[in-house]
């Protein structure tokens, strides 16, 4: 059983910043992909950044770079999503995602096995 659970939502001003934590438990991600998705309100889910691979590599959307870091906890089956100079365009409800592909990073909400609950993110201007 795989359960996968994300926190660290809230409210935060434009210009601000939040800390995400997706913990995971059944399974070890090290080898495999991680991503966080979100989906706001009459808007499709969209791949927000992933992290594959021994190696970690890492993949981010062009709307999230340079401002959104993913890293992970191996021993601690954790992966982490900071965002900064959060504006209200990146209002929505954050995914974490599981899979199995380690060569490359799936973009497609299907791709992915494993989900979260989703946390809240909204960001006031």
């Amino acid at each position: 059983q795989v359960r996968m659970v994300e926190s660290g939502g809230g409210l935060v001003q434009a210009g601000g910043s939040l800390r995400l934590s997706c913990a995971v438990s059944g399974r070890t991600f090290s080898s495999s992909v991680m991503g966080w998705f979100r989906q706001a309100p009459g808007k499709e889910r969209e791949f927000v950044v992933g992290i594959r691979g021994s190696l970690g590599i890492k993949d981010y959307a062009d709307s999230v770079k340079g401002r959104f870091t993913i890293s992970r906890d191996n021993a601690k089956n954790t992966v982490i999503l900071q965002m900064n100079s959060l504006t209200p365009e990146d209002t929505a409800v954050y995914y974490c995602a599981g899979g199995n592909p380690t060569y490359y990073t799936p973009r497609s909400p299907g791709a992915y096995d494993y989900w979260g609950q989703g946390t809240q993110v909204t960001v006031s201007s």
